[in-house]
């Protein structure tokens, strides 16, 4: 099982908004050990958004939807949810109760259309305006508004995934190199990548920015057990090569 997440919105891939969803999903996950495998950005666009629900209900992935979810016209999310797993749309009876209670009289017709999901769903609460996402399975659909759509996450996390909190343990290390090319650091990485089975060796270049010298961060992720061993070999390979390395962080 993996996570992945989803944005979607015309606002997003042309440029008018930046996303900022994406950075508090991995934020989210990683105070409680878990970990972002993929995620996706998608226009307004019914068929792709169908198509990508589609693909991703298809495997076991929990994936967190942000987006598209109210009743204007450029709101396709709850539609194409609906159409990706063969539900009809309908409105929830606890959305209706929530968003009756939010705005009591004023209670208008379009706003109602906003507790329609697909059939099947559940109710994700939201805490700022009562006007609920929703899930399915392991699909999880928030609005757009981090406002809302972060505590909505946090949510779903706390409540239906709290057994996978911490339930792979991951540890982190890495030096920066200087007087070494990638190229030449290429063979080492593999070295150690095949020695240490469950442990991914990477490399992050930096061309050099201002007052700043041109490095590589290099580094290991994975068994924390592991860790220190393989960084002994990273940090004496690096030597051997006529590199030199120093801590993350240390003066030059």
């Amino acid at each position: 099982m993996g996570i992945g997440g989803i944005v979607i919105g015309d606002e997003i891939i042309r440029g008018k908004r930046e996303d900022k969803h994406m950075k508090k999903l991995i934020e989210l996950l990683r105070v409680r050990g878990m970990r972002l495998g993929w995620c996706e950005y998608i226009g307004d666009d019914r068929d792709r958004i169908t198509a990508t629900l589609k693909r991703s209900m298809a495997t076991p992935d929990i994936v967190f939807s942000f987006g598209g979810i109210g009743a204007t016209p450029d709101d396709h999310t709850r539609q194409c949810a609906a159409a990706a797993t063969g539900a009809d749309l309908a409105l929830h009876p606890d959305a209706g109760r929530e968003i009756r209670g939010r705005f009591g009289d004023d209670t208008a017709p379009l706003r109602l259309k906003m507790g329609e999901f697909p059939q099947g769903s559940s109710i994700i609460p939201n805490p700022y305006n009562r006007i609920p996402g929703f899930s399915i399975a392991d699909h999880h659909f928030v609005p757009g508004f981090p406002v809302m759509a972060w505590p909505m996450v946090e949510w779903v996390l706390d409540t239906r995934y709290r057994e996978l909190f911490n339930e792979v343990p991951e540890g982190d290390d890495s030096v920066v190199v200087y007087d070494s090319a990638e190229s030449t650091l290429t063979p080492l990485m593999e070295a150690v990548e095949a020695k240490f089975a469950g442990l991914k060796v990477y490399s992050l270049p930096s061309m050099g920015q201002t007052g700043k010298r041109r490095h590589i961060e290099l580094g290991v992720r994975g068994n924390p057990e592991a860790i220190a061993a393989a960084m002994e070999d990273l940090r004496t390979g690096v030597e051997k090569l006529g590199g030199r390395w120093e801590k993350p962080g240390s003066s030059q």
